[in-house]
């Protein structure tokens, strides 16, 4: 089991949405939390609300795709609250462009936020927490990562979600004798606002700020209508999973079932398929062995 109860959390993209959610929810629970984001004043209102609540927490600017700025980010939430023991990894945006019509600008930006923001935040306080002799680490992926075939018109955004699942699953062995875990969140539908406001927070070198929303196909929903959930009620389902040390957090039971038909029936069709070509043909020639 963690015990979260006077630690010290990060919460990045903690200024709005499921960061928000889950920022409050540690502070209600005694923990002292940095809401990194990169539209400060959106941390610092968080905060503030943490703060009148009785709680401890405080605001930082930060851009997940600069190393240097989560290096900084870090240094500051030391000198304020001491070890990092809970890593909330949550910035992201998201997109649902066809691949055919996105700039690269786009496409990187997607990829950075999501994916790279995640690695480059777990590699800047890994060694803290290694050298602490323990931790919690929580990224935020979504449901169209662990089941990429489940929302048309999502392709970069899923790869890149999906690309957090592997990069955490397997982290996990590896970081396991140090006292560290790991859990993936996979959210499936919570209201977070970015339609609105998801182009607000691109930086300028991926294209810069637009007030435009976010154009949804109706294609990527026609045939899953989500119930989409607060952020503030996703929250404890999360950290009771960091309290059971559970390596998947999901928010949407109901899924399940779009799981098997999206993706495990699919695989499970294809080791189908190599078993029979085994059991007719025999096994592909052995010209060499792992290890």
């Amino acid at each position: 089991m963690t015990d979260i109860t006077g630690k010290a959390a990060v919460v990045t993209g903690g200024g709005t949405g499921i960061g928000m959610g889950l920022a409050k929810e540690l502070a209600r629970r005694g923990v002292k939390v940095v809401i990194a984001d990169i539209m400060i004043d959106n941390a610092r209102r968080t905060a503030a609300e943490i703060v009148a609540a009785g709680g401890q927490a405080i605001a930082i600017a930060c851009d997940v795709c600069e190393r240097g700025a989560i290096q900084a980010m870090r240094t500051e939430a030391e000198a304020a609250f001491g070890p990092i023991q809970l890593l909330f990894a949550n910035a992201g945006a998201t997109c649902f462009d066809r691949l055919e019509d996105m700039t690269d600008d786009s496409v990187d930006w997607i990829v950075q936020v999501n994916m790279m923001g995640v690695l480059n935040t777990v590699r800047a306080f890994l060694p803290g927490m290694i050298a602490a002799g323990g931790g919690h680490i929580v990224a935020t992926s979504s449901v169209a990562g662990l089941m990429p075939g489940s929302i048309p018109v999502h392709c970069v955004y899923a790869g890149a979600k999906m690309g957090i699942i592997g990069l955490m699953t397997n982290l996990a062995m590896e970081v396991e004798r140090h006292g560290i875990r790991i859990t993936t969140y996979c959210p499936g539908g919570v209201s977070t606002g970015m339609g609105t406001r998801n182009s607000s927070y691109r930086p300028a070198r991926f294209g810069g700020p637009s007030d435009a929303p976010l154009q949804v196909p109706e294609e990527s929903f026609q045939d899953n209508h989500v119930p989409f959930y607060s952020p503030e009620s996703v929250a404890p389902i999360v950290l009771e999973a960091v309290r059971r040390n559970r390596p998947f957090v999901f928010d949407h039971a109901e899924q399940r079932e779009t799981f098997r038909e999206t993706y495990s029936r699919i695989i499970e069709a294809c080791f189908d398929d190599i078993e029979a070509w085994e059991a007719e043909h025999g096994t592909p020639e052995v010209v060499g062995a792992a290890g």
